[in-house]
């Protein structure tokens, strides 16, 4: 798995995270906590906050079906994030990664590795052994 250093403007896509979920932040409801930002490769940035419920739905889907529906289909860098985590980076969940693995494979995500230190990968690489569509 290839690792890549963060770059200040990796640095800014977790503030935009952060403002997002601050901005729309349910303190007693919890419908809203956890925001997320990706960077596309035109240096457009959407954010984006999960919607909790019976079928909720994470950051993740909500920030990359927003920026989709804007036309988007080539992405950079992905964070999800809260400010009480880790670096305030949260790792994105199962279905988040097979989500970004269907729709952008080689975008980069921003976790902390095993020693709490902030890195990027592409997608493909959190989901090792991942169901994909093979023609045969």
């Amino acid at each position: 798995m290839e690792r890549y250093p963060l770059t200040e403007k990796d640095r800014e896509l977790i503030q935009a995270g952060l403002q997002v979920l601050q901005r729309n932040f349910d303190d007693g409801v919890y419908n809203h906590t956890v925001g997320c930002a990706v960077l596309c490769k035109n240096g457009k940035i959407y954010q984006g906050v999960n919607c909790d419920g019976i079928h909720g739905s994470c950051a993740e889907y909500i920030t990359i079906g927003m920026a989709i529906s804007n036309g988007e289909r080539e992405f950079d860098t992905i964070v999800a994030v809260h400010e009480k985590h880790l670096n305030s980076v949260i790792p994105p969940c199962g279905n988040c990664r097979q989500m970004l693995l269907e729709y952008c494979p080689d975008i980069k995500v921003i976790v902390n590795d095993e020693n709490g230190n902030l890195i990027k990968v592409k997608a493909r690489d959190l989901l090792p052994f991942a169901w994909e569509t093979i023609v045969c």
